[in-house]
């Protein structure tokens, strides 16, 4: 019996246990595409062509995000448009909280790694996404 509760003592540590540590943060710095969308119902809508990527900058827990749209030659086609945004910790992970004139929202920091992560809005939509790999056409010479 002690050894049951003790194997579920561990499940119960291991599942509650943050996916996301302070260190991770930093590899939110670059171009993410959205691979799929997660709804609340189960449904998923997968993207297998993005023409816009998200671009991240985090420095300290203060960052922004920006739409950008990827060219051929490497290059990137950019507005001065930025979503700034924070970090915010808690005792249930990574916040980042947004704030702008028009909306203020926020998106629970579930998964981040140096190829994937995934946040979930306040609507409980996840939205996964990978690190965004240009494509390279070679000049024929």
């Amino acid at each position: 019996m002690q050894k049951l509760a003790f194997f579920f003592l561990i499940c119960l540590l291991v599942g509650c246990a943050k996916s996301v540590s302070t260190e991770d943060l930093a590899k939110l710095n670059g171009y993410w595409e959205i691979e799929k969308v997660v709804f609340p119902d189960g449904n998923t809508k997968e993207y297998s062509v993005n023409p816009m990527v998200d671009y991240f900058q985090l420095e300290g827990l203060k960052g922004f995000r920006k739409k950008v749209q990827p060219k051929f030659d490497g290059t990137y086609d950019t507005s001065n448009d930025a979503e700034p945004f924070s970090i915010v910790e808690d005792s249930e992970g990574f916040y980042m909280h947004y704030d702008n004139e028009l909306s203020k929202w926020q998106e629970e920091l579930r998964v981040l790694n140096d190829d994937n992560f995934s946040v979930v809005n306040e609507e409980g939509v996840q939205y996964d996404y990978k690190r965004y790999e240009p494509i390279s056409v070679q000049k024929n010479e």
